[in-house]
């Protein structure tokens, strides 16, 4: 890097900060093909902004691929009048702050646009006011935060009718993902183009101390996925776990229990394309009468494509890390083979087989009451498993393969919390 450098002459040397294109990350890069829309998905501080800023200067001031000449009618779309001028416009990371200054737009408040001097203008949007994109007509558009407007989908659609001039027009969506109904209509469409990166992808230009908070808070959650990781996390219509209730049953240290559980779900084949074998530890603090019996699910040690010799392995492992009491496996589909393959690694380990005679859906209902009664709560770290419960529907599981880790959550909290339950009696204290 020094060698090249000390070859550049002093006007390419002054040249490079404003050279997006020689320091940019993959993700923030314009990807090629003959697409309508970008969208540059991904978590917090992972450099979005920046990427549509320059986005925006390229199309105004270059040659572009699909259309001769340049961008001169623009839409800069964002949730608020307010939001559109101090992030994507005035911001750290915004249009002025990537435009050299001999190409440095002027910002026109009363009219709420800004003029290049090739003469190219960008013209600003509220999502709160879809109407106002009825009449104006562009050729390009940069929209931030799509996922969050409150009326993103009738915005979108103004903003689609007037996206009209020029050959080809193009925009491009930069956003943290929600589960929103137009941006996973947007990401199915055909002619939309997806790069994606986690906050971690731009962790030279984060404070040290940002990542370090944000990873002790949110790092294997759910909402972590979201927010740091940039995926998009559906919760399916009906479904028996929302995300709001998991985020809202954290907790950061457990309690001593009376009682921990592993309980497995073994997979019915042992090859690369098999089904997770579900490993889930779970405890229990059971003192007072039922109702007042609180669990936490403390891991998700499941292992994917694993065989029988694997897993068993796996769960054994997890019962010595957490001191487990019992080892609960569904017998199902291996029968007698999956004791049989628990005892041959460790014969005197307290084992007990479960058998499934109701459907998932309905042994997994009562187990949601119980986190709708708040009695179940959940250690970091459980973010695959809290996925596949935010798909688990009284119809069955709306996501793909089989529900594994739901499944062993399930039966461990029915040997901790529900069968004891039904055959408790209150003490009875006997008079002289």
């Amino acid at each position: 890097m020094e060698a090249f450098l000390a070859a550049l002459s002093e006007g390419a040397v002054a040249a490079l900060p404003w050279l997006f294109a020689f320091w940019a990350l993959p993700h923030q890069l314009p990807p090629p093909g003959d697409w309508k829309t970008w969208v540059i998905m991904g978590g917090r501080g992972a450099g979005k902004t920046r990427a549509g800023a320059e986005w925006v200067r390229a199309e105004v001031e270059g040659a572009r691929p699909h259309d001769p000449g340049r961008a001169r009618r623009v839409a800069l779309v964002g949730e608020t009048i307010d939001q559109v001028r101090e992030v994507m416009i005035f911001g750290d990371s915004g249009i002025l702050a990537c435009s050299p200054p001999d190409r440095r737009p002027d910002w026109e408040a009363g009219r709420r646009r800004l003029v290049w001097p090739n003469g190219a203008v960008a013209q600003v949007f509220s999502a709160h006011e879809p109407e106002s994109l009825r009449g104006p007509q562009f050729d390009a558009a940069w929209v931030d935060e799509l996922a969050k407007w409150k009326k993103a989908a009738d915005t979108w659609d103004m903003l689609q009718f007037a996206l009209r001039l020029g050959a080809h027009p193009r925009q491009v969506v930069t956003t943290t993902p929600r589960d929103v109904a137009v941006l996973k209509a947007i990401l199915k469409t055909p002619s939309t183009t997806l790069t994606h990166a986690p906050t971690e992808a731009n962790r030279a230009w984060l404070a040290p101390s940002f990542l370090t908070e944000v990873r002790a808070r949110y790092a294997g959650t759910r909402l972590g996925a979201q927010e740091l990781d940039g995926m998009l996390l559906e919760d399916v219509e009906g479904a028996l776990w929302s995300t709001r209730a998991l985020e809202a049953a954290r907790l950061d240290a457990p309690p001593v229990f009376d009682r921990i559980v592993v309980a497995v779900d073994p997979p019915v084949t042992g090859h690369a394309g098999s089904d997770a074998c579900g490993i889930v530890v779970v405890g229990a603090v059971m003192q007072g009468p039922p109702q007042t019996w609180r669990a936490v699910v403390l891991e998700d040690a499941s292992v994917e494509a694993a065989s029988p010799d694997t897993w068993a392995r796996a769960a054994l492992a997890a019962m010595a890390r957490h001191g487990a009491d019992r080892l609960i496996a569904e017998v199902n589909q291996g029968g007698d083979l999956v004791e049989t393959v628990i005892r041959g690694i460790d014969p005197m380990v307290p084992f007990r087989a479960v058998r499934a005679s109701r459907g998932k859906a309905a042994r997994a209902e009562p187990i949601a009451a119980l986190y709708e009664q708040g009695r179940v709560r959940h250690l970091r770290g459980l973010a695959r498993l809290e996925d596949e419960m935010c798909r688990m529907t009284l119809r069955g599981y709306e996501g793909k393969g089989s529900p594994d880790r739901v499944d062993a959550l399930v039966w461990a909290l029915w040997e901790l919390m529900v069968d004891p339950a039904a055959g408790w009696r209150q003490p009875q204290v006997r008079g002289l």
